[in-house]
């Protein structure tokens, strides 16, 4: 899922392109896509520009007399920026937001269509689709704090969630917790303050590095290598992969339709977080530490490979 740096990046291309345009119209590809009925495509069509905002994870775009359109690609949403009147592709293209000075094509390589767009008229109808997270560029350590302890959940939880934070997944919340060297499932109830401070810095620096980073990459161009899984990151979809830090195995933690990858080394002391599916069938059998997991794996044991998103799963 495109998280801040990635929207965010979005967002500065978009803006260069978009504001002072008129918005043409809009095309619907399929039936799934648009999630709203009133305003109506007609009612925003014809509109100027005048302002890209990022809402959390979703990309607004400001249309003249306060009407927005709310653009949010879930997990495999992409966009192209194409000239005027390209069509969108085959099975994967949503539709396209038609402006006067090109076509943004919005792509989605997945059979679930999850990605969505809303019209909507005022401020105030804009404000229900945000989940009320703050933003984690702009918030005080004290706020940051207080967003932590809000409740008890696992600091992978709580910096995931849009209603605590903005615009962090599971991505960069790897790349968060592995700077700041904390464990994925350590409890924000236990968190010291010397730690929401140091939590606090690590997501600072690194989302504002990322987004350094993609910026780079994109220079004046539109960027379309949008991805969850980059080589230059730490831990993040490098399992079994060397820490950059220390040079042992990055470890991964299964559920759900994700995992979590974190180092045991710098993250918890050296000790293995049970992942539930291998724990499950191991029992009581889990190995405790990254020493004894090496030990059963043997010397001839293989690293793993990172699966493409959308690959098959091994028979």
């Amino acid at each position: 899922m495109p998280e801040l740096p990635d929207i965010e990046v979005y967002r500065e291309a978009l803006e260069n392109r978009v504001v002072g345009e008129r918005l043409e119209g809009i095309r619907l590809a399929g039936i799934t896509w648009l999630r709203s009925v009133e305003p109506g495509v007609e009612d925003v069509a014809g509109r100027d520009v005048v302002a890209v905002e990022r809402l959390g994870k979703r990309i607004v775009f400001a249309l003249a007399e306060e009407y927005f359109v709310v653009l949010h690609l879930m997990i495999a949403g992409r966009l192209l920026w194409k000239k005027a009147g390209a069509k969108p592709p085959g099975r994967r293209g949503l539709g396209a937001l038609d402006f006067s000075s090109g076509a943004l094509i919005v792509t989605e390589a997945s059979t679930k269509k999850r990605a969505t767009l809303h019209l909507v008229a005022g401020r105030e109808a804009l404000a229900e689709h945000d989940p009320g997270g703050i933003e984690p560029l702009a918030c005080s350590v004290e706020a940051f704090g207080e967003a932590l302890r809000r409740e008890n959940h696992t600091l992978k939880r709580c910096l995931t969630d849009p209603h605590l934070l903005s615009g962090i997944g599971n991505a960069y919340s790897d790349e968060i917790l592995h700077r700041a060297q904390l464990s994925p499932f350590k409890q924000s109830a236990r968190i010291d303050d010397d730690e929401v401070a140091l939590l606090y810095r690590a997501v600072q620096d690194t989302l504002r590095d990322w987004v350094e980073r993609l910026r780079a990459e994109c220079g004046e161009g539109f960027p379309e290598k949008v991805t969850a899984f980059r080589p230059e990151m730490a831990v993040h979809g490098r399992y079994r992969e060397p820490c950059p830090r220390c040079g042992d195995p990055v470890q991964r933690i299964a559920y759900a339709e994700d995992e979590a990858n974190y180092c045991a080394t710098c993250q918890t002391g050296g000790k293995l977080l049970a992942d539930r599916a291998l724990s499950r069938l191991l029992r009581g059998d889990w190995p405790k530490t990254l020493e004894e997991l090496e030990r059963r794996r043997g010397p001839g044991a293989q690293p793993g490979r990172r699966r493409s998103p959308g690959a098959a799963k091994p028979s």
